[in-house]
């Protein structure tokens, strides 16, 4: 597939904030990222399936479009779903339709603003931890979920272990490709902060076009987010989620 590239029309470089970054590339190709709806809600739905064991006020920070917010809905939660992107609120609203799901384009750190009682679980699911601006957005994140779980609630996140970085061509990581798209990050070492550039060649009538994107995620240490959230008064565990991910389970 790669060698139909010779044919590239178009090459345009972007250097961007999280936010700018979902807008322009990802966010309208984040659902066929993730395989489709129907794949997407089976990962998700076994992703807080260890956590759909009782209903009641959910809060999911970084939303997207829903792929843990829907099944929860489905489980008997009633959501609150909370995203910067435009795009993917209005996808999640889309594919919610019928349930309990209230989706919210906003700062995930301002959460609180918008929920009527406290949370009996809180997700932060994907790699959105790493797209804090910083570790004392991390620090203000894990006091403001202590303070907002209610008795017995739980928090539950999954993040990317970036203190080792693959070296050489092993930066170069596919995500997905098909007969009109390809997607490939290559990660690049800046200290406290790995940059990620995602590079996304799509077909375009009989031409190809490449987008270049980059944005900085934080390098965080399982251990130093469970001390967070364990400063801030949770009972934390870590372990090994799915997709390669870290999973923090953090209890009141």
């Amino acid at each position: 597939m790669l060698g139909s590239l010779e044919h590239s029309s178009h090459t345009e470089m972007i250097v961007n904030s999280v936010k700018a970054h979902y807008d322009d590339v990802l966010a309208p190709v984040y659902l066929w990222m993730s395989g489709g709806l129907e794949n997407a809600l089976i990962s998700g739905a076994e992703d807080v399936s260890e956590v759909s064991d009782r209903a009641g006020l959910a809060v999911d920070l970084g939303a997207g479009f829903g792929m843990h917010s829907i099944p929860l809905a489905r489980s008997g939660y009633r959501v609150f779903a909370i995203d910067s992107s435009i795009h993917l609120i209005e996808q999640l609203r889309s594919f919610a339709k019928g349930l309990s799901v209230n989706a919210i384009v906003g700062d995930l750190l301002n959460f609180r603003d918008h929920i009527d009682r406290p949370a009996d679980l809180i997700l932060c699911m994907g790699d959105t931890l790493t797209h804090l601006p910083g570790l004392g957005a991390l620090e203000m994140l894990s006091t403001t979920v202590a303070s907002s779980l209610a008795p017995n609630g739980r928090f539950l996140a999954t993040f990317r272990d970036y203190t080792r970085l693959p070296t050489a061509e092993k930066r170069f990581i596919p995500v997905r490709s098909d007969a009109d798209r390809i997607h490939t990050c290559f990660l690049e070492d800046q200290g406290d902060t790995v940059r990620v550039h995602d590079i996304l060649h799509q077909k375009e009538a009989n031409n190809w076009s490449m987008r270049v994107s980059s944005y900085s995620k934080l390098r965080l240490a399982p251990e130093a987010v469970a001390e967070r959230f364990s400063k801030a008064g949770l009972n934390v565990s870590v372990s090994t989620g799915n997709r390669g991910m870290v999973k923090l389970i953090a209890r009141t």
